[in-house]
């Protein structure tokens, strides 16, 4: 997988956004392959797509791509607030691909896809409402929240310009699929709350007392639940019965 992207194809472009999109679209179009299926044939959609940039000529699964110059980041700019919730719910929420790009030499430094699973309203940030001034006068957008991301949803094909090998990238695709059977957004949500303070022990094997530990911030991301520990546990299991995890004794599991 080649990291530079081809300067030549935005010689006729004088806007830099516009650039950026035909050589990120067209590095895309040419290098990656679908994390879903395997096929080496992302596709760019046709212009008259209404969200999706790329998708896959065999298993037809939709990406959208975004990119972002020198460093990811915490957050992704992305589109209207409104819009974006209403595609929570939709069966055309596309994945994301994050490209991220050296300026000063046109070198790919991390490529990644979030898979559309992983999308739920807390990791979406309303922004403020554009002034009176602007030429959208009260339009709302919003910020994707990397950072409220498990780590397990950043499935990295390029991560500080070492490319991952593909069996990698798409058994940690598969690893996470089992979210996209609970189409109730509100109990996936549940789902990535517990991976995610998983994530924050920084260790493979944990045990549940060491979940508990968090009881207080779940508490403020789900205040009208009054029995926390036991929502808990029953997280943990469906992580286990699904795979994510391993029961290694009474109290005790492991991440896969």
């Amino acid at each position: 997988m080649r990291l530079a992207l081809n300067a030549t194809l935005a010689k006729n472009y004088t806007s830099q956004s516009q650039k950026v999109r035909v050589l990120t679209e067209a590095w895309v179009d040419n290098a990656v392959f679908c994390p879903n299926c395997g096929h080496p044939d992302i596709d760019k959609s046709p212009n008259n797509q209404p969200v999706a940039d790329f998708y896959c000529l065999n298993c037809r699964e939709e990406y959208e791509l975004k990119s972002k110059q020198n460093t990811i980041g915490t957050k992704i700019v992305d589109g209207a607030h409104r819009t974006m919730l209403e595609r929570l719910t939709s069966s055309n929420n596309p994945n994301f691909f994050l490209l991220n790009y050296d300026p000063s030499n046109l070198e790919v430094i991390n490529f990644l896809v979030i898979p559309k699973h992983f999308f739920v309203p807390e990791i979406i940030e309303k922004r403020k409402p554009l002034s009176t001034m602007a030429q959208r006068a009260g339009w709302i957008g919003c910020n994707i929240l990397l950072r409220s991301i498990p780590q397990t949803g950043k499935i990295f094909f390029i991560k500080n310009k070492q490319v991952e090998p593909k069996k990698k990238v798409l058994a940690e695709w598969q690893k996470t699929l089992f979210l996209r059977e609970e189409k109730e957004i509100s109990a996936r949500g549940w789902l990535l709350d517990v991976m995610r303070c998983v994530d924050k022990l920084e260790r493979k094997e944990f045990k549940l007392d060491d979940i508990y530990t968090f009881e207080k911030e779940l508490n403020q991301l789900h205040p009208d639940n009054k029995h926390i520990k036991d929502k808990v546990r029953q997280q943990l299991q469906v992580l286990r019965d699904k795979g994510y995890l391993d029961f290694v004794e009474r109290g005790t599991y492991q991440l896969r």
